[in-house]
């Protein structure tokens, strides 16, 4: 269990507290709008009303007993600047901060952001990849050349085992796990074999995923 301060809670930021309290954590949500904060009150540990770049009352929170400090303010970058910079001042161990544009993105990692996150984007990408083709069901990004893919079992590989298709020799992915009725099976092995209404998860370089896939 965490102890996360969510400083931000509109819409994206309501949804984070929600699935960190799913998850069994501890959440201090911070908003200087009172109906927000009396929104997100059933699902946090604890919250303030207040404004975010005042010092003093950032500093009364006790910043370095968090693990993690979110800022997901979306609508006021100066706030969201001022915000992530006094945050790691007073001694946030992690602090993530929200951007919605590449330069965003680097005022606030050259000023105390730790890493950023850009919801819409990441979305994009994923809405982009996912339905671009007929064959990924589900995309992961791990870097700029790699990432794990969801994908059907083609049907010429139907019945033959992975050790037949050795995916691996040929274009250096790994099948990761196969999926059937919604149930992961992570054991696999070369014996196992493929069938209709299965699908896997294959992790490799992107172009190589594709090329194989026929995507």
């Amino acid at each position: 269990m965490k102890s996360i301060l969510l400083i931000g809670v509109n819409r994206f930021g309501s949804l984070l507290a929600r699935q960190f309290h799913s998850l069994g954590h501890e959440v201090m949500a911070v908003d200087k709008d009172e109906e927000r904060i009396n929104n997100v009150l059933p699902i946090v540990t604890d919250a303030q009303i207040g404004d975010s770049t005042n010092e003093a009352f950032l500093h009364s929170l006790g910043i370095n007993n968090f693990d993690v400090c979110i800022v997901t303010i979306g609508s006021d970058f100066q706030s969201s600047l001022e915000t992530t910079s006094l945050l790691k001042e007073l001694g946030g161990k992690l602090v993530v901060s929200r951007a919605d544009r590449e330069v965003q993105a680097k005022f606030l990692l050259r000023n105390g952001a730790d890493e950023v996150i850009s919801p819409e984007k990441q979305i994009a990408e994923w809405a982009a990849i996912r339905y671009a083709s007929d064959h990924i069901l589900d995309y992961i990004k791990l870097d700029e050349s790699y990432a794990i893919f969801e994908v059907p079992i083609p049907k010429e590989w139907e019945g033959k085992s992975i050790g037949n298709i050795d995916i691996r020799k040929k274009y250096g992915i790994n099948i990761m796990a196969v999926k059937e009725n919604g149930k992961m099976n992570l054991t696999v092995t070369p014996e196992m074999i493929l069938n209709s209404g299965k699908t896997m998860l294959v992790l490799g370089e992107q172009k190589s995923i594709q090329k194989c896939f026929h995507m």
